[in-house]
């Protein structure tokens, strides 16, 4: 490789890095525990709740629909989603059914007696350390700046493995010139260790990007892969709980259209994920590999006539299954911990990163040079090849 491109490269892993690496680093704190959401939430909740009737009969759905919007009469539903290991009904609420996600309010219920589970806490440290990471609680464009982060920093990753090659051609693959200086030591382990973890950083950035794109996403499916559905409600307002055709009836004839199928959770009309005027039921497989695609069908919210099934776009199952990627979440606590090894490292990287950057400028020209053989064009300014 010739020095003029080595020199082009390096600004570039140079500049993407530096504009990148602050976000970056604190995505990578934030998401360390979030990897472990599961199981922090288990430990902070020291609740023993039990249901209030063991082994007696399920409540309708309609019925728990009746006991959140009791439990917050000024608010509409929005979603309603299924504890797996317990009998237990959630139902995320808001003043209106476009709320944002400050407006939203999430209870749970005991689905044997229609009373409130405790135990769920908003605001807590989980929730504020999610929404930071998140969108920095900016909303829609903080989620953008940060997908723009996350492609900024896929643009550094490969400009350090094209730079990798001409850095490590006189060296072994994997030496750590301890003996050197401070500054070589570590230009040597953030090599490494940026070698190390290329490809999972590299998946969880993209699917970083992927995840921060979920609104235009949602919204591109509602407008144009649902327009026909809606071509004959123009003018239609969102209806009212009241006008709201049974919940247990629509649900039933979703699952009666996909019977391979399990109901994972309900958007009510005018929420995000639905049309305004459908239910959207959404069911997902019951494999390891087809359990994180969902498939919604949409009923009248009205009539409580079927409308349709259909499988999302690519662009929603992309979506769908980054998410799960993005945590770790699809391979049990074993995968988590390597995900949250592998996330220690990137801390470590992103660190000697700006100190290497650091001590280059606090260097000279001449004894940048002589500390490395008179390498210095080849070697990139924030000393990550």
């Amino acid at each position: 490789m010739q020095q003029s491109t080595i020199r082009a490269w390096s600004a570039v892993h140079k500049w993407t890095s530096l504009i990148c690496t602050a976000f970056i680093l604190m995505l990578c704190l934030t998401g360390l525990p979030l990897i472990f959401h599961d199981e922090i939430d288990a430990a902070l909740d020291d609740s023993t709740w039990q249901p209030a009737n063991p082994d007696g009969p399920l409540l309708s759905l309609d019925r728990m629909l009746d006991a959140a919007l009791e439990n917050r009469p000024d608010h509409v539903p929005l979603f309603m989603s299924f504890d797996t290991d317990r009998p237990v009904v959630n139902v995320t609420s808001g003043p209106t059914p476009d709320a944002s996600d400050g407006e939203m309010h999430f209870a749970s219920f005991d689905r044997t007696s229609g009373e409130l589970v405790p135990g769920h806490h908003e605001g807590g440290v989980m929730d504020f350390i999610l929404k930071l990471h998140t969108d920095m609680f900016l909303g829609l464009p903080g989620m953008l700046f940060l997908g723009a982060m996350g492609f900024l920093l896929f643009i550094a990753i490969v400009s350090g493995v094209v730079l990798y090659a001409p850095f490590m051609r006189k060296l072994d693959f994997g030496t750590l010139r301890t003996e050197r200086s401070k500054r070589i030591k570590w230009l040597d382990y953030h090599n490494l260790l940026g070698v190390v973890t290329v490809a999972w950083l590299t998946v969880v950035g993209l699917t970083g990007v992927i995840n921060t794109l979920s609104t235009p996403i949602v919204d591109t499916w509602r407008t144009q892969a649902l327009a026909d559905l809606t071509e004959g409600y123009k003018d239609a307002a969102v209806p009212t709980p009241d006008e709201m055709a049974s919940l247990d009836r629509a649900v039933a004839q979703a699952e009666e259209a996909a019977p391979d199928m399990t109901l994972q959770f309900v958007a009510f009309p005018g929420g995000g994920w639905s049309t305004d005027h459908h239910f959207a039921i959404f069911l997902h497989g019951n494999t390891s590999l087809t359990e994180h695609i969902i498939t919604p069908a949409l009923v009248d919210a009205r009539s409580g006539e079927f409308a349709d099934m259909r499988e999302m776009p690519w662009y929603n199952k992309t979506l769908s299954l980054s998410g799960p990627l993005h945590f770790g979440d699809y391979g049990g606590l074993p995968l988590k911990i390597l995900w949250a090894v592998l996330d220690v490292i990137t801390i470590v990287v992103l660190i000697t990163g700006l100190y290497l950057w650091v001590a280059r400028r606090r260097a000279s020209p001449a004894g940048a040079r002589a500390q490395n053989g008179g390498a210095v064009p080849a070697q990139p300014a924030g000393g990550k090849p």
